[in-house]
């Protein structure tokens, strides 16, 4: 004999459509906004499509062609270049929180002189900074001239102008790894430092084996999360370049792919450099992840 289904109230019934109401919105502006976005342009990546027409499906062109790209391979080149800033950053940022992470008189304002560089707008700042880098009368070379030295003018130099926007990016995200490392130190439980200090442990120990490991899910955080930012980087280089530097020395890959496919309307082209990007930043944040996972460290 078969138990009879139990009758829904009217109000759990709404309740219920509610409830399906607030699951659909996300769900359709995911399907809507980055779903189909993300199909189509996997099909766009192997048409010949201007944006404007109708795409032509090209096979593997577009991927043929890019391999045989070398402006692809220099601006992947440079964005990876730009990589070396994340361990540069990651290090400043730590011995700063390590410094504002004890009572000092006028502890909130430089936690805040460090962080105003965050929120402040990004364009705004590449032109400060491009300012900053000019040749003839740019702030950098006049404190370098104080010194006897005379600097080059760092963004029409070749050799000077990828090191002068990873300077730049260095100094703008600063603040927000440095307090997340500071908020990190803050909820070490203390009583690890004292078991360490009873045995004799002293301040560079306690550093490498308390607050190095302790430290290791925020710096994950920030690796992954530069990671994929770093790899996105175009703003910078649009402003402080726009023509993509001397001997196409500071080109991203980004500001490649918006250059093929706003300036010269190969939108299939740039879609499929697009793609192979997305390809690369999932498998070396997959590869964090797993690396992550080897060497965690957790207190019971």
């Amino acid at each position: 004999m078969t138990t009879p289904t139990p009758r829904r109230s009217r109000l759990h019934r709404r309740e219920h459509r509610a409830a399906l109401a607030f699951v659909a919105a996300p769900v359709i502006g995911f399907l809507a906004f980055i779903g189909y976005p993300l199909v189509y342009s996997i099909y766009a990546s192997f048409t010949t499509w201007n944006g404007l027409g109708a795409p032509v499906p090209n096979g593997v062109d577009n991927f043929v062609e890019m391999m045989g790209d070398r402006y692809f391979w220099q601006s992947l080149g440079n964005t990876v270049f730009y990589m070396i800033g994340i361990p540069i950053g990651l290090v400043i940022s730590l011995l700063l929180a390590l410094a504002l992470n004890r009572r000092m008189r006028g502890l909130t304002f430089f936690r805040t002189v460090y962080y105003v560089p965050v929120v402040s707008s990004l364009a705004a700042v590449a032109i400060l900074w491009q300012w900053a880098y000019n040749g003839d009368f740019g702030l950098v070379n006049q404190v370098l001239s104080i010194f006897g030295i005379d600097g080059p003018n760092w963004l029409q130099n070749a050799a000077t102008a990828k090191p002068a926007i990873i300077i730049m990016a260095v100094w703008k995200g600063i603040g927000y790894s440095m307090l997340l490392y500071l908020a990190a130190l803050q909820s070490v439980p203390s009583h690890l430092y004292e078991a360490a200090s009873l045995d004799g442990a002293g301040p560079l120990a306690k550093f490498r084996y308390i607050t190095v490991p302790m430290l290791s899910p925020v710096t994950f955080f920030l690796v992954v999360t530069n990671i994929i930012g770093g790899a996105q980087i175009f703003i910078e280089i649009n402003i402080m370049t726009p023509t993509g530097g001397p001997e196409f020395s500071t080109a991203s890959i980004v500001w490649y792919i918006w250059q093929k496919a706003f300036n010269y309307l190969q939108m299939g082209y740039a879609t499929a450099m697009a793609l192979v990007l997305g390809v690369m930043v999932f498998i070396v944040t997959a590869v964090q992840f797993r690396i992550n996972r080897r060497f965690q460290f957790a207190i019971d």
